[in-house]
């Protein structure tokens, strides 16, 4: 049995956790948990004053936004009843995942996740189907967006953040995949809320291993072309998609923005220590010498120079989490046709032009665009180079953008 004294709800006990007193003032006075390099409020509750107080006042506003849902539905408006429970479902989400041990509260939450997402898929304008897959002796589980019509296309493999569920993406009212001609399938892997439920333990491999066990089945799916499988993988999101590239051949081309697959020490000991705090919970690691053992492993050393089909990474110059030469050394390594966008002045969101402070549908729709042009076979309009994107540009499509790699330096 651990130690108590070693334990704080359920996960190991941190030496960043004398940090908490700044992170909860933090809370207070910018309503954000972490990305506190963007401008304005974030979008905590004003009645939140500490990291404890999250899950109960973003989840009082969950179910607010369910009850209007329910309203909605019973009136008989069947579209906004379903942007409605949409949002619940992403408001419940948010609630759970502060949650970093799984009690009563954490299922409690999740329950509203699946409960309004199962009104989603009851009121969307397509199929969509909530899938498990069995694997390890355990199950995996995802939500399979099927293009109208039931005809046969290609997958986009969506892969979120760590601090975000397979729910958040695409909205069924606007899906940006489905537009362009590709099916959709937004996973929840280990280290991810339904695993996360089931008690799945996150190690510095098994992502990779669970997201090609959810393809094998995918692949016998009528409606998949498995010859015809990308990956968006964006946040924490884009080192699992990464590995799963540099592991899996079926893969054709990954978009991952918002870069996270250079060194885990940024994120676990510069960052907000809520991150470590998670990712204490995700591994399930017994100590804090054993998480950072874990962490330590969870490296694209020897993968990325795997990775041959076409590749687009994204980057905000400042991101203090993935800092812009390590950046460049990844990219660097990969053997197959790439790009690599940066976004000038920007930090871990990186939005197109520099407009808004996340991530954006113009973000989401242009790394769909260039999925599509690569199953359409167009060559890469700037292979192998960097494209540093100042606000004021045109973006990465423009007549004449810059292929310089820093502010300092003169290029084309």
């Amino acid at each position: 049995m651990a130690d108590p004294r070693e334990q704080i709800g359920g996960r190991a006990r941190l030496e960043r956790d004398n940090q908490q007193w700044v992170l909860d003032y933090l809370i207070q006075e910018t309503g954000k948990v972490f990305h506190f390099q963007g401008e304005g409020r974030g979008g905590l509750p004003r009645s939140v004053r500490s990291h404890a107080m999250i899950s109960k006042h973003v989840g009082m506003a969950a179910r607010r936004l369910e009850a209007l849902a329910a309203a909605e539905e019973a009136a008989g408006h069947g579209l906004t009843a379903l942007d409605f429970y949409w949002k619940a479902s992403n408001e419940y989400a948010s609630a759970q995942h502060m949650i970093f041990q799984v009690n009563d509260e954490k299922r409690f939450l999740y329950a509203g996740v699946r409960r309004c997402f199962d009104k989603v898929m009851a009121l969307a304008p397509y199929r969509l189907e909530h899938l498990d897959v069995p694997w390890n002796g355990t199950l995996v589980s995802g939500n399979l967006h099927l293009m109208p019509g039931g005809k046969k296309g290609p997958l986009l493999f969506f892969i979120n953040g760590c601090d975000v569920t397979k729910e958040g993406w695409p909205h069924p009212l606007f899906n940006q995949a489905h537009m362009r001609g590709m099916h959709v399938f937004a996973f929840d892997g280990p280290g991810q809320a339904e695993s996360n439920l089931r008690g799945i333990k996150l190690t510095a491999d098994n992502y990779e291993e669970a997201a090609s066990a959810a393809l094998d089945a995918l692949a016998k799916r009528p409606e998949i072309d498995a010859g015809k499988i990308v990956v968006f993988s964006r946040s924490f999101g884009s080192f699992w998609g990464l590995r799963l590239a540099a592991t899996d051949a079926r893969i054709k081309a990954i978009a991952a923005p918002a870069a996270s697959y250079t060194g885990k020490r940024y994120l676990m000991d510069i960052e907000t220590p809520r991150w470590k705090q998670l990712f204490a919970f995700l591994t399930q690691a017994g100590s804090e010498a054993e998480l950072d053992a874990t962490m330590e492993a969870m490296t694209m050393e020897g993968y990325m120079d795997r990775i041959t089909c076409p590749a687009l990474l994204a980057a905000g110059e400042f991101d203090p989490r993935s800092p812009i030469e390590e950046v460049y050394a990844a990219f660097d390594q990969i053997r197959g046709p790439k790009e690599l966008w940066v976004m000038a002045d920007q930090h871990h969101m990186p939005a197109i032009g520099g407009a808004g402070s996340g991530f954006g549908s113009p973000l989401d729709s242009i790394m769909c665009d260039w999925l599509r042009d690569r199953l359409e076979g167009k060559p890469l309009r700037h292979d192998g180079r960097t494209l540093y994107l100042d606000a004021g540009t045109a973006g990465p499509y423009a007549a004449k953008v810059s292929t310089r790699r820093r502010w300092y330096e003169a290029g084309a």
